[in-house]
């Protein structure tokens, strides 16, 4: 299969390159500007800016599927004077002229790698599976959403058959942000105050993630569905903390602070939206994509995480 995988350079991309193309596909890494003849061992196709330049179909002669991961990410401090009209040009805009390109170069399968910020940002006491309605809350789900939307009335009046995977937090080898944090934070032997915190959270490895795109590329059943993904087993903060101390070999050091306290003690710092995510439940039910696509996440989360803390290893 000759597979076109956006965004090739980010953290998903990089891999997801790797996984496709060790399993025989031919890889074409879509960056934004040429840098050099490859990305990973793969052929580097250059697509311009995404929202901005429009997309030379010929740029995708010969592909059978588009992996679009390409995205502006979401981002914990906001520095955009209008964030919303910057998501949407590159998270709808881009995402447009992508299928548009995709459409014309006869390109048969389009897979989205969206978000469950789609659904929203707290699952409360229930689980959010593909019934439950969007409630974006923020610009970045927003733009998603709409994303998903407009991909989805392109590819029916285009014929391109479309797949819109929904994944929570994911984290492997080469994680950033949050859970970078969290890593540095137990590493370096620091008290935790989560002990009282008793939430839900999804979660998926790299390497699960990769899989279910591999999935979703050619399985009948996938076409014209959405589907949330995770690792299929929720972990509250205080088991992922205890799980991160045992892949570094460090002692866990929880104590109890009531969670309303936490939370008021990090609006107070600005920081109440980090607070959310280490606070609240954000669990997902992803039996639709085992049950259609009969996908089973080859990775254990006690396996991908001390992968992901091997990696933190090497680099520090």
């Amino acid at each position: 299969m000759r597979i076109l995988v956006t965004g090739a350079t980010g953290f998903i991309g990089k891999a997801l390159c790797r996984y496709l193309s060790e399993r025989g596909h031919e890889v074409l890494a879509g960056v934004r500007r040429r840098l050099g003849g490859s990305c990973n061992g793969v052929l580097i196709v250059e697509l311009g800016t995404l929202g901005i330049d429009t997309v030379a179909p010929e740029k995708l002669a010969g592909v059978n599927a588009v992996v679009h991961l390409a995205s502006r990410v979401h981002v914990m401090r906001e520095s955009a004077t209008d964030p919303l009209a910057d998501y949407r040009r590159t998270n709808v805009d881009g995402t447009v002229s992508m299928v548009q390109a995709a459409a014309k170069a006869g390109v048969r399968r389009f897979v989205f790698v969206s978000s469950i910020k789609v659904n929203g940002d707290d699952s409360g006491d229930t689980v959010f599976d593909e019934n439950s309605a969007p409630a974006p809350a923020d610009p970045y789900g927003v733009s998603k959403w709409e994303a998903e939307q407009a991909l989805a009335a392109l590819a029916l009046s285009a014929g391109v058959e479309h797949v819109v995977l929904r994944p929570p937090l994911i984290y492997g080898p080469g994680v950033g942000a949050n859970v970078l944090r969290l890593i540095r934070l137990v590493d370096a032997g620091w008290p935790l105050p989560f002990a009282s915190v008793h939430n839900r959270r999804s979660m998926l490895a790299l390497g699960n993630l990769c899989d279910a795109i591999a999935c979703s590329l050619n399985h009948p059943e996938a076409a014209g569905r959405t589907f949330l993904v995770s690792d299929g087993a929720d972990i509250s903060t205080p088991d992922l903390i205890r799980s991160i101390a045992r892949a570094l070999e460090r002692p866990c050091r929880l104590f109890p602070v009531p969670p309303m306290l936490l939370k008021k003690l990090a609006e107070t710092i600005g920081r109440g939206a980090e607070a959310d995510r280490l606070l609240g439940s954000l669990a997902i039910d992803p039996s639709r994509i085992q049950s259609h696509l009969h996908w089973t996440p080859p990775l254990r989360f006690d396996d991908a995480i001390k992968a992901t803390v091997d990696a933190y290893r090497i680099r520090i």
